[in-house]
């Protein structure tokens, strides 16, 4: 019993490996084409390669990937990824800045919010529905719901998915300012960013207001 344990532990582990050999090339290509087409989605227009001239800049501790865009040797902006701690888990965007800091979009990369409720964190801040960020410059004014003072309304249900996102953003405004302070391509001010208090007593009472 023992040696027919040992030898289906065996293969199974041979087996696994040999599948998780034969995705990883997929995954890996996978993952690159929809960063690829995100990046092109959140900073349109440009002629170079962002992600071949990917840069790292530090906020707070912890670096951040900062995607360059130029057209015709002028800088026209850049993506910058970001992370933060949301209601089910961390929450990863890529935001797009024009040359000015202005927000052009965004991208909801990863997260592991609520199916409903955080989860429309995907389009809630796109141009033209309720909590539109676009346009918006949080070297300016950080970005902060409109329940903590702030002008951007935030999800319904869904305050903490909500300042995790604007917090992610301020994040990717304060790598993207001093990846350019730092090139000298533009005069963006670097901020600290604070991280959001632990609130998710709110969120949970949010969340059965709505039941």
């Amino acid at each position: 019993m023992l040696l027919v344990l040992t030898g289906v532990t065996a293969i199974s582990v041979a087996l696994l490996a040999y599948v998780n050999e034969l995705t990883k090339e997929p995954i890996a290509q996978a993952n690159a084409k929809t960063l690829s087409d995100a990046v092109s989605a959140v900073v349109p227009g440009f002629d170079n390669d962002p992600i071949a001239e990917k840069k790292m800049q530090e906020v707070n501790g912890v670096e951040y990937a900062v995607y360059p865009a130029t057209k015709e040797g002028q800088y026209i902006g850049a993506a910058v990824e970001a992370t933060s701690m949301g209601f089910g888990g961390e929450l990863k965007v890529l935001v797009g800045f024009d040359a000015e800091g202005k927000i052009i979009d965004y991208s909801l990369l990863g997260h592991a919010e609520t199916p409903g409720l955080g989860s429309k964190a995907a389009d809630w801040f796109k141009k033209g529905n309720k909590g539109d960020i676009t346009g918006l410059n949080p070297g300016e004014s950080p970005l902060v719901v409109s329940k903590d003072g702030g002008k951007v309304d935030a999800i319904t249900a869904s305050t903490i998915t909500s300042r995790a996102f604007l917090n992610a953003v301020n994040i990717a405004y304060a790598a993207y300012a001093g990846q350019n302070t730092a090139d000298g391509a533009t005069g963006a001010t670097q901020k600290n960013v604070e991280q959001p208090a632990d609130t998710a007593t709110i969120e949970v009472a949010d969340t059965l207001s709505v039941k």
